[in-house]
Parts: structure tokens; sequence; C-alpha cells
């Protein structure tokens, strides 16, 4: 199994990013652009933005995680579709194709919000005063979530092709009520009720923390986020199990 995990992420480590480092430089530049516009944007209409002073590391904190959510579910969801022909082999299952995607995506996008956040750090010369631990529980708490509700669309996507431009209408919003440009604690109280139960909203505040120790929010819950992730990977690996033969050979 390791080295069909292995063959499987060289080969999406060839078709995504190429055979040069350029592909690699577009994976940091793309979302570098991203936090620097979204940094001049709401930098000339805001005094401050919502934690500390600084504009782009409080972007970059609601920007990096949701990329990373997004980006992971889609390819979860993609990756039975996407490993396609390697599937006709015995020995490759499509929880080898999703497991590939996962670990590399996974890595790749904490790799990059790291490079980012860290080079904010060195850049305006702030000081480094972060808590790792909490850090760690919010990128595992992007993956699960990532992993769950891409592991749900990966059955829902290939059984009924009209789902998957339904999911991108239904999740544009998403980007809004996440959290990426406020703080859940300056909106009103009926917004509030509302937005606690948005499980990407958590995961983003929850690496807030972290990169922000003096803020609580105490809103936050992990058990919230994991709980939901696994009934989601549960249902979704369900339903796979007693379909994907018959959606590969749709």
């Amino acid at each position: 199994m390791p080295r069909i995990l292995l063959a499987l992420m060289l080969r999406e480590m060839a078709t995504t990013y190429g055979r040069s480092a350029g592909g690699y430089i577009w994976a940091i530049l793309e979302p570098v652009l991203g936090v620097v516009l979204l940094s001049v944007v709401f930098g000339l209409a805001l005094a401050k933005p919502g934690l500390g002073s600084n504009f782009p590391l409080f972007y970059a904190t609601g920007f990096l995680p949701f990329t990373m959510f997004n980006d992971l579910a889609a390819k979860v969801a993609s990756s039975i579709r996407y490993s396609r022909p390697f599937l006709a082999y015995p020995s490759v299952t499509y929880l080898d194709a999703m497991l590939a995607r996962i670990i590399l995506n996974a890595l790749t996008h904490a790799t990059v919000m790291v490079i980012i956040i860290g080079g904010i750090f060195v850049i305006y010369q702030l000081p480094v005063v972060i808590n790792l631990g909490e850090i760690c529980e919010a990128l595992l708490m992007i993956t699960a979530l990532a992993v769950g509700i891409g592991t749900l669309n990966c059955y829902l996507m290939m059984t009924f092709p009209v789902w998957e431009r339904a999911w991108q209408i239904l999740t544009r919003p998403l980007f809004l009520a996440s959290g990426v440009f406020f703080l859940y604690d300056m909106m009103p109280m009926p917004a509030q009720n509302v937005l606690w139960y948005n499980p990407v909203l958590h995961c983003i505040t929850q690496l807030r923390r972290g990169v922000y120790p003096t803020y609580q929010a105490s809103f936050v819950s992990a058990e919230y986020v994991f709980v939901l992730s696994a009934v989601l990977t549960l249902f979704g690996l369900l339903l796979l199990s007693r379909n994907y033969r018959d959606m590969l050979e749709r």
C-alpha cells in the first residue's frame, strides 16, 4: 500500500504542479496575491483589521485555511474520477486514490501556510508569539472537515453529476460566512446564532487563536467539527464501498 500511495502522489505532483519548480512557486504565489489583494482593498476602507494591527497577517489567517479546506475537499471529491484508469487494477482501491490526494494536498497547503505566515512575521518584524498546539489542531480540523465533505461529495458528484454544479452554487456564500473578513464576536447575536453552525468558521477561528494567543474565541468547538467530519466520512465511505464499482462503469 505505501508504494501505491507514493506512486499516486508522484503522479499527482507531476500533473498538478508540473515537473519543474515553477508549479510549486505558483502554488505559493497564488495565495500570496490573494492575501495582498485583500490587504490593499480592506486596508483602504478600514482603520485596522479585526485582530492586531497587521492586515496581511489577519487576512492570511482567514484566506489560507479557507483555501486549504476548499481545495482539499474538491480534490477528495474528484479522487475516484481522477484516478479512474488505475482503479482497474485489483491492487489499487478507491481508498488509495483518496488517501494519496489527502496526504499530498494537506501537506502542500500546510507548507504554503507556514511559508506565507512565517514570511509575514519576518517582513513586518512582528513579535513571534504563537501557540503551535492550537495551530496544529486547526490544521487537523480543516483536514478532517475537508475529508468528510469531500468523501460524501465524491459519491454524490459521480452518481448525480448535477450535484457538482449545485454544490458550487450553494457554497459560494461560504467565503463570506466563514470569518475571512470579520470576527464572529463582532457580529450581532442573531447572526452568531446562525453562523455558529458553519464548521469552516470554527476552523478559521481556531487557527487565529493559535496565531493571536490573546484571542480567546471561546465559541470554537473542535468536538463539533470532528464529530461532523467523522459522520460525513463514514457515511460517504459506506456509500462508496457499496457503489464505487458501478460508478466506474458509468
